[in-house]
């Protein structure tokens, strides 16, 4: 048993270090993020400290991942996901992924409101496809305002500034796939007319 659980411990530091290089996470950074010392993330990382759980807890919400995928934990066989749904800006965001530094799939939900605030639009590393599920949603994308009804896709480089709201009063539903600059959501399957 104890050949067991030095391996897992073991594989902590490795896995850290590489989830961390894959967000692209300085341990500067990541230390501002959790409050731990740089020193103490190096050591994490080169397996030269016992990962203990008052470490890992907050590495595991910096990185918005669940403790289990930290310490490598066996899978239970459910593939279910349980989202955890979280407010930002007056919107509800529940992630439908889990899968930390690729692509991201996330439900948007609007609440009914005013259709005329004022756009605060922003930018940031990655590429955006979104699917408007329900409702009028406003996009404005650089200089351009546009309204996307149920059933429109839009996707765009997000270093363009953007900003999401209701188009009218009423609550407005999409889906987004965030993915790393670069990546793309590919459609394989064409429809072909006979």
């Amino acid at each position: 048993m104890s050949d067991e659980f030095d391996a897992v411990l073991g594989a902590v530091g490795p896995r850290l270090r590489e989830l961390r290089r894959r967000r692209g996470t300085t341990l500067t950074a990541l230390s501002q993020a959790t409050g731990i010392p740089v020193s103490t993330l190096s050591r994490l990382e080169s397996g030269q400290r016992t990962p203990a759980l008052k470490l890992l807890l907050p590495l595991a919400k910096a990185y918005q991942v669940p403790l289990d995928d930290l310490v490598g934990a066996p899978a239970t066989g459910d593939p279910r996901v349980y989202p955890r749904p979280r407010t930002h800006h007056g919107m509800t965001v529940i992630p439908l992924t889990r899968k930390p530094g690729g692509l991201q799939a996330v439900k948007h939900i609007l609440p009914a409101g005013p259709s005329d605030l004022e756009p605060d639009p922003r930018s940031h590393e990655g590429y955006h496809w979104l699917y408007v599920l329900n409702g009028r949603l406003r996009l404005v994308l650089g200089e351009q305002d546009l309204v996307l009804s149920a059933g429109e896709v839009a996707e765009f480089d997000t270093h363009l500034p953007h900003w999401f709201g209701n188009a009218d009063g009423h609550p407005a539903e999409f889906l987004s796939i965030l993915g790393p600059q670069g990546e793309r959501v590919h459609i394989r399957a064409r429809y072909r007319p006979c």
